[in-house]
């Protein structure tokens, strides 16, 4: 269900946004930024400014990623989850290009339907004694209620476009696009309660054991001026740590109107 190919994931990113991919080899990829997202990621606006100023083109930078671990000796960025670099592209993703709207590009010279997809991309956050994020995309047909898994690897593969093709039209929904949310949530609580639940319960347990040791610690201390409330401090501090939690966010998704044979 979730998005493992980090590689992947991040090729289709970079591809959606114009970037050339100039190298590939298992776990290491080579990528030649845009304009407009070494802006977003680079953190160079003095060198834009300048450049600029100048009257250049400028020159955006070219960046190696290394998603397997087992390569993260050699020249490049290692990138993984909760890694810096992917949280400042899901926060590219989220604060530029949250929701969107496209359609299949279909050569036809018949009158032609395409069907609306409610498509979100999720991470999904487990936090406690250690930290994990999974991104889980998922399309929902609004007119029949289908619903696919890994929709992100079926979009890639196809044209999309921004303004409907010639001869084509579009299928009003029927599932309203706030209870196509509400569905999508449905079955990740689901996929959330059928997961193995042993990292919550390290997590629980060394939260319990962090907390006995600090009460041992304070035991008839005399010598503190409030014990209770430094205690108390502590304890919150522990809890915010270690206690076992979960949480899910959105990062972008859109409304794709895409032909009736696409998923057959």
């Amino acid at each position: 269900m979730a998005i493992k190919d980090l590689k992947q994931f991040l090729e289709t990113y970079f591809t959606a946004h114009h970037c050339t991919i100039n190298e590939k080899e298992d776990g290491v990829f080579t990528v030649q930024l845009t304009e407009e997202l070494d802006r977003a990621l680079m953190n160079r606006p003095f060198y834009w400014h300048y450049v600029k100023k100048m009257g250049r083109p400028g020159q955006p930078m070219e960046l190696t990623f290394i998603t397997n671990p087992e390569k993260r000796e050699q020249k490049g960025e290692w990138i993984h989850f909760g890694s810096p670099r992917l949280q400042q592209i899901m926060n590219h993703l989220k604060n530029n290009e949250c929701f969107t709207q496209l359609f299949q590009k279909v050569e036809t010279t018949e009158r032609t339907a395409l069907f609306p997809w409610l498509v979100l991309n999720v991470k999904i956050s487990y936090k406690g004694k250690q930290k994990k994020d999974e991104i889980i995309s998922i399309g929902l047909h609004l007119v029949n209620g289908t619903m696919k898994l890994e929709m992100m690897d079926i979009l890639r593969d196809l044209p999309l476009q921004n303004t409907i093709s010639n001869f084509c039209y579009t299928i009003s929904p029927i599932i309203k696009v706030r209870s196509g949310f509400y569905r999508v949530e449905a079955v990740l609580e689901d996929y959330l309660q059928n997961q193995d639940q042993e990292w919550a319960d390290e997590s629980q347990k060394k939260l319990d054991e962090e907390v006995d040791l600090l009460k041992h610690f304070y035991v008839d201390r005399t010598d503190l001026e409030d014990p209770e409330d430094q205690m108390k401090r502590e304890i919150d501090d522990i809890k915010k740590r270690y206690e076992p939690t979960v949480t899910m966010q959105v990062i972008n998704g859109g409304i794709f109107y895409l032909a009736d044979n696409t998923m057959n």
